[in-house]
């Protein structure tokens, strides 16, 4: 008589599942306040109403899971920024939405500005050891590619703009302003979160991006 085949119950994989999806939101915010050196497991552990072991057990230390925190905000963005699908609207209309939901991403997740602070305090020495993060962002630029090699066909976009570079700096003039916006303020005596400061802003930054790219 054959001996039927055990098959793991599926709610325990769900539940595993879970339990590392609540760990990876509590640490996102853990390391997103205090920053990869100041963070720690025990204060991740009572967020996430978890065993401190079990944490381990998944991500095995401190920096694993810093890794895995930084993976899933950068997949976060991406798969925000694909859902724009701006290879298949107006090329004009596409920057000028890549610019608008950039800003706007900023403002809505200021835990991913703080996430990248810290790893760039730390040289990227956990992204150099992702071998997800490349091919998260590899897409991206291609879709990007797209748009200008349409702008370029209906005559509306100049030449040789690099999309690598025209996507740091779409994300540069929003990251800054936002990250240094309270010396900013200061230093020139305006509330430069105000709402008609940030209105301004986004209107001045959308402008500056299409009288690059176009002719």
């Amino acid at each position: 008589m054959s001996r039927a085949k055990v098959i793991p119950p599926e709610p325990r994989s769900r539940d595993a599942d879970r339990s590392q999806q609540t760990i990876l939101l509590a640490a996102r915010d853990e390391f997103a306040r205090y920053g990869l050196a100041g963070a720690r497991v025990d204060r991740i552990a009572e967020l996430a109403d978890v065993n401190k072991r079990l944490i381990y057990y998944y991500f095995k230390s401190k920096d694993t899971l810093f890794l895995a925190v930084l993976e899933a905000a950068y997949a976060d963005i991406r798969a925000a920024e694909k859902a724009l699908h701006l290879d298949e609207i107006d090329p004009v209309e596409a920057v000028r939405q890549l610019l608008s939901f950039t800003w706007n991403y900023y403002l809505e997740h200021p835990e991913f500005m703080s996430l990248l602070n810290s790893e760039n305090q730390h040289n990227a020495a956990h992204l150099k050891q992702s071998v997800r993060i490349q091919e998260m962002n590899s897409p991206l630029i291609q879709m990007l590619d797209m748009v200008l090699l349409r702008g370029r066909e209906k005559k509306l976009f100049r030449n040789g703009i690099d999309p690598m570079q025209l996507y740091i700096s779409i994300a540069a003039i929003c990251y800054f302003y936002l990250s240094n916006n309270q010396t900013l303020s200061t230093i020139f005596g305006r509330d430069l979160r105000a709402p008609k400061a940030m209105q301004q802003r986004l209107s001045h930054m959308t402008e500056m991006v299409l009288g690059y790219v176009m002719h």
